[in-house]
C-alpha cells in the first residue's frame, strides 16, 4: 500500500523511477507488478493528510501537537526505498521546497525527512527555536542512528520527528533544561536494549525560508564513552547557552537604526571602544577553541551575506 500514491494524486516521476528501481531488484517481477499498480482503477482511496492551518492565537504547544500528528499520519516507511533525496549540505532554501514536495506527495517518511518537515511547517513560528538532535545507538552488535528536531519555547525543551518507536520522536515541550531532554531520550534508548553512544547537536535553524545558510548539524558532538555523566550534563548546558547567545547577537543583519548610531558616534574617541565592545560580545563560552587569530579579524563575526 506505500507503493500507491494517495488519493490518486499523481507522484513526479524522479521519485517512482527510484522507487521502482529498487523494487525490481529485490522482486523478479517488479517492473510488472509496479504498471499493474499503477494502471488498475479499482484501488481504494488512501486519505491524503491535511498539512495544519494555524489561527493567529493557536497556542505554540498545540501547534507543534498538530503538527507532529502531521507528521505521524504520514507514516513511519518501512519500505528500504528512500522516497526523497535529502542532501545535508543543501541550502535551506532547497531543502524547503523539498519538504514541500513532501506535503505534495505525502508518501511514507524517515527520521531526517520528518525532521525537514518539521522545520517547514514550523518557519512561521518565530518564537519557537529548532535545532537537530542526532543520536548514535548501540544494540546487538550493530550501530544506529536517528535524527529529531529539538525545539525550545518560552525556556522548554521538546521535540519533533518519527521513529519506529514511540518513545524516540515526540517530546512535549516540558523540559526545563536541554540536558533533561536529552536524558529522557537516553533513558528511552535504554527501555529499547539500546545503549546511546554520541549525541550531535546542531545550532538554530533559520526561520527565512528563503535563507541560503546551511543547518549546522553538528555544532557539538558528545562521546559518552569519554564523558563522565556530570561532563555530559555540563557540555548539554554549555551547547543550549551557546545557542541562547547566538539568538540574542541575532542571526539576521543588525537594524539600520544601530547601524546608523555607530557610523555617526563620536568619531574623535579613537578606535580601540568599538573594538573592546566586539570582543565582549563575540567571547566564546568555555570549552570552544579561539581562533588563531582573533585580533586580525575583529569585526567579520558581526556580519552575515544575506540574499
Amino acid at each position: 500500500p506505500f507503493f500507491v500514491n494517495r488519493g490518486g494524486l499523481p507522484v513526479d516521476e524522479p521519485t517512482w523511477e527510484r522507487m521502482w528501481r529498487h523494487v525490481g531488484r529485490i522482486h523478479p517481477e517488479g517492473e510488472r507488478v509496479a504498471q499493474r499498480i499503477r494502471g488498475a482503477a479499482d484501488l481504494p482511496k488512501i486519505p491524503i493528510p491535511s498539512v495544519p492551518v494555524f489561527q493567529p492565537s493557536t497556542p505554540i504547544p498545540e501547534r507543534l501537537e498538530a503538527v507532529q500528528r502531521y507528521i505521524r499520519e504520514l507514516q513511519y516507511n518501512h519500505t528500504g526505498t528512500q522516497f526523497f533525496e535529502i542532501k545535508k549540505s543543501r541550502p535551506l532554501t532547497g531543502l524547503m521546497d523539498l519538504a514541500k514536495e513532501m506535503t505534495k506527495e505525502a508518501l511514507p517518511i524517515k527520521c531526517l525527512e520528518a525532521v525537514i518537515l518539521g522545520i517547514y511547517l514550523t518557519n512561521n513560528m518565530t518564537t519557537l527555536d529548532r535545532f537537530p538532535i542526532s543520536f548514535k545507538s548501540h544494540f546487538s552488535g550493530n550501530y544506529f542512528r536517528h535524527i529529531v528536531l529539538g525545539v525550545n519555547f518560552g525556556g522548554r525543551y521538546g521535540a519533533l520527528g518519527i521513529s519506529r518507536r514511540e518513545e524516540l520522536m515526540y517530546k512535549a515541550p516540558v523540559f526545563r533544561t536541554l540536558s533533561e531532554l536529552i536524558f529522557d531520550f537516553e533513558e528511552a534508548y535504554r527501555r529499547c536494549w539500546h545503549t546511546l553512544k554520541k549525541v550531535k547537536l546542531g545550532h538554530c535553524v533559520s526561520h527565512d525560508p528563503h535563507s541560503v545558510e546551511q543547518i549546522e548539524w553538528k555544532r557539538s558532538i558528545l562521546d559518552l564513552d569519554k564523558l563522565t555523566r556530570e561532563d555530559f550534563r555540563k557540555e548539554l548546558e554549555r551547547h543550549a547557552r551557546d545557542m541562547r547567545l547566538k539568538i540574542g547577537k541575532g542571526t539576521g543583519p543588525p537594524s539600520p537604526t544601530k547601524d546608523r548610531k555607530k557610523d555617526v558616534s563620536s568619531p574623535q574617541r579613537g578606535q580601540a571602544s568599538p573594538h573592546r565592545r566586539n570582543s565582549r560580545g563575540d567571547r566564546r563560552p568555555s570549552g570552544e577553541k579561539k581562533p588563531a587569530d582573533s585580533k586580525a579579524m575583529p569585526d567579520l563575526n558581526g556580519y552575515q551575506i544575506r540574499v
